[in-house]
């Protein structure tokens, strides 16, 4: 069985406390609906920054990611079918689904 990452990119934050307890609370009623096809459930990323060529850094980043899942599924059509439900897609947030290729270890 293939992984796939869910990436989130975008979104609005809530407006109050209170809703941000409310979106959470769904995301984990999907992630928790997912089942056992989780192998990464929630990856929120913080203080991004950017390294260009030549050694230059800017801080913030250039895509909007703000966090990740990693998934099991057969297909991309199946990992597509379980993030068409993902909470983040409510709050005007979009998913980008890729497969993962799986790489030999390097030799020591």
């Amino acid at each position: 069985m293939a992984q796939y990452m869910i990436t989130y990119l975008g979104g609005k934050q809530p407006a109050t406390p209170e809703e941000g307890k409310q979106h959470f609370a769904r995301y984990m009623q999907w992630l928790a609906a997912l089942g056992t096809a989780v192998v990464s459930p929630a990856n929120p990323l913080k203080g991004t920054c950017v390294m260009h060529p030549g050694g230059d850094v800017t801080e913030g980043g250039d895509t909007g990611m703000s966090g990740f899942t990693l998934i099991e599924a057969d297909s991309m059509d199946a990992a597509r079918a379980m993030a068409q439900d993902c909470p983040f897609l409510e709050i005007g947030g979009s998913l980008e689904i890729s497969e993962l290729i799986k790489m030999p270890k390097p030799s020591h």
